[in-house]
């Protein structure tokens, strides 16, 4: 226990000698957003624009490069540019990058939205997750809700709300020349500097009666961020592959548990994998996923006491703290606790089992000891 809590003061040193300082006030906080629309990248985005706000930035900047995704976490993203209450840029970046699909709505949901040089947008007709066609009345409810919603959009950013309903209903999609002149987007922009001349300036209307007008962009100290490890890990499960694997796994690893009982491992790695499955797949919403990751923890950590091996103390640790940093990912900053709070309280759990575990196994030795010795002392 004296080596355990020697480690975990350590550990604590390091992390607090290695935090990072605050951003300045007025920064253009500029971040990465690419690969798959889904719950995730939501959440990312979310942080994002909460972070800035919380430091007054003077904009923020989403540097959009993805093929599309799911309709649910798109609409999330839209609706969180929409009350923000610090401008936000959407540019389609680097070079030879796409905003299509749901990457349409989102750019056009910028209060600026500027492409880079060789990038294209559009291509936003609704499809099955398996890429294929919706048929027959289902498929023109959608259609016809996906006009309208980016019709909506269009309208509000005064962009051309014709050519949104187009790249909906025909999938048309345009390069960044294309783009700029039909007004689907305010600008080209060579660079990231480009984009900040040509936005000074501007007035943009954040909502319906609240206006803002963007200055000292060009001068103004930039923060540069990009999703967290955590953050990465979890977008690469929403992955559609990923999650179709995490899913095929995990039913199968708890099969394996069912037909053979008492290996343990299967089970609490398949009913894991499971859950992470449906998260990626949006089906399970994070925070739902987190409780349910925490509940599963807990009930493993009660079921160590009675068997004693080690395996499901571990197993229940692991989907704590795992739940624990999904559950707590939509929490505001001043209120959401440190990633390596977590982490330390995982660790403590773990050791705390596993030095249970020892002391139960090394009484069991000790009264089999005793019973094959009667006359010790």
């Amino acid at each position: 226990m004296r080596r355990i809590f020697t480690a975990a003061c350590i550990a604590l040193g390091l992390l607090a000698a290695c935090a990072g300082d605050e951003p300045p006030d007025g920064a253009v906080h500029v971040a990465r957003v690419d690969g798959t629309v889904g719950p995730i990248m939501a959440r990312y985005i979310d942080r994002i624009i909460s972070d800035a706000e919380d430091q007054n930035a003077r904009l923020v900047v989403l540097e959009l490069d993805t093929p599309g995704g799911l309709d649910t976490s798109m609409r999330d993203i839209v609706q969180r540019i929409g009350r923000a209450d610090v401008p936000v840029a959407v540019y389609v970046a680097p070079i030879g990058a796409r905003a299509a699909s749901a990457g349409t709505f989102i750019t056009m949901a910028g209060h600026i939205a500027a492409m880079a040089p060789n990038t294209a947008i559009g291509a936003a007709s609704a499809i099955n997750a398996d890429g294929s066609d919706i048929e027959g009345t289902l498929g023109k409810k959608i259609e016809n809700d996906a006009v309208a919603y980016i019709r909506g959009i269009a309208e509000l950013r005064g962009r051309n709300a014709d050519w949104a309903e187009q790249a909906v209903r025909e999938a048309v999609a345009v390069n960044e020349n294309e783009a700029a002149r039909l007004d689907v987007v305010d600008f080209v922009a060579a660079d990231l500097d480009d984009l900040l001349r040509q936005s000074e300036g501007r007035t943009i209307t954040l909502r319906p009666g609240v206006t803002a007008t963007l200055t000292g962009l060009p001068g103004a100290p930039r923060v540069d961020l990009e999703m967290t490890v955590w953050e990465r890990f979890l977008a690469f499960i929403a992955d559609p592959a990923i999650a179709s694997l995490l899913l095929s796994l995990g039913f199968l690893a708890i099969m394996i548990e069912l037909f053979s009982p008492g290996l343990g491992v299967p089970g609490v790695a398949g009913a894991i994998a499971v859950i992470l499955g449906f998260l990626g797949f949006g089906l399970l919403p994070v925070d739902t996923a987190g409780l349910v990751l925490i509940a599963l923890g807990l009930a493993l950590v009660a079921a160590e006491l009675f068997v004693t091996s080690g395996i499901l103390g571990a197993a229940g640790a692991v989907a704590i703290v795992l739940g624990a940093i999904i559950a707590f990912r939509d929490t505001p900053a001043d209120f959401r606790p440190p990633a390596w709070a977590f982490a330390t309280a995982g660790g403590i759990l773990l050791a705390v089992v596993l030095l249970l575990v020892a002391i139960v196994l090394f009484a069991d030795r000790q009264a089999r000891r005793a019973r094959s010795d009667p006359f010790a002392f």
